[in-house]
């Protein structure tokens, strides 16, 4: 049993935490540590919790641990996947992919085979299964402990049965696929980035040599073999990225178009054939 002198309102629990920390990530943590969602614990501002235990996920967080890492959890279209320090943590930036896909086939028949090139936690192969039931797939890193993650997060969603996972590069299976979705590394060596990201995220699906390009380099000579008929690839490239990721996948027979992302910046390069 625990003591009542022990409980406080939530609301003075999250009024202590934010002098601390984001009021946001507070609030997410507090969730996390009652064991609920955070709209179920806002609702409720007058609940009495136990605050015990919460100041060792402020101290976690206060020095620079991603909340996601914390909790354990990340939504990715509208998808609960589980993360670890071994995947990166999926961005609403990269649900542009799959927007840029939804659109490709509104108005041809719908992607039946579907392979995801360095998949880290299964995000997008995941988020595309969900949007199409029909389809199976696979999801191909060179981290055997990210595809442990990837394995994980495909059991829990119940889509195990239609992802496959395996180790690989960005020659893929060799298979033709009718969906190719790709967000590889493109960071350049030495570029600054938060503290969050450079101390806790895996650096080798972060960097990608002196400009950021070099994984492109490798992905763009072997990606029109990979897709079948009528397929297409949706591509993540960084913001800045556009014109010169567009050079490397150009060629004979490839057409390559853009998609920007919510902020209006260049994100899903979508290339066809």
């Amino acid at each position: 049993m625990v003591d009542d002198d022990l409980l406080e309102p939530v609301w003075s629990v999250l009024l202590t935490a934010s002098q601390h920390i984001d009021r946001l990530d507070a609030e997410v943590l507090l969730a996390h540590h009652l064991g609920c969602s955070r709209m179920e614990m806002l609702l409720d501002p007058a609940r009495r919790v136990n605050g015990r235990g919460l100041p060792t996920l402020l101290a976690r967080r206060m020095r620079g641990e991603p909340v996601a890492y914390i909790t354990g959890h990340r939504e990715f279209w509208s998808l609960d996947l589980v993360v670890t320090p071994d995947v990166l943590i999926p961005r609403p930036d990269s649900e542009t992919l799959i927007e840029a896909a939804v659109e490709y086939f509104l108005e041809r028949a719908p992607p039946r085979k579907i392979l995801d090139l360095g998949t880290g936690s299964g995000a997008l192969l995941l988020a595309a299964l969900s949007q199409w039931p029909q389809a199976t797939g696979v999801g191909i890193d060179a981290s055997e402990a990210a595809l442990a993650v990837a394995r994980r997060n495909a059991q829990r969603l119940n889509s195990g049965e239609r992802a496959a996972f395996g180790i690989g590069d960005w020659h893929g299976d060799g298979g033709t696929h009718d969906l190719i979705l790709c967000n590889p590394p493109y960071v350049a060596t030495g570029e600054t980035l938060p503290r969050g990201v450079l101390d806790w995220e895996p650096h080798a699906a972060l960097f990608a040599g002196a400009d950021g390009l070099d994984d492109y380099r490798a992905i763009a000579p072997s990606l029109g073999a990979q897709l079948g008929d009528g397929g297409v690839a949706c591509v993540e490239i960084g913001a800045t990225q556009g014109e010169a990721v567009t050079a490397l996948f150009t060629g004979p027979g490839m057409r390559v178009d853009m998609r920007h992302d919510l902020a209006g910046l260049p994100r899903c390069l979508i290339v066809t054939k």
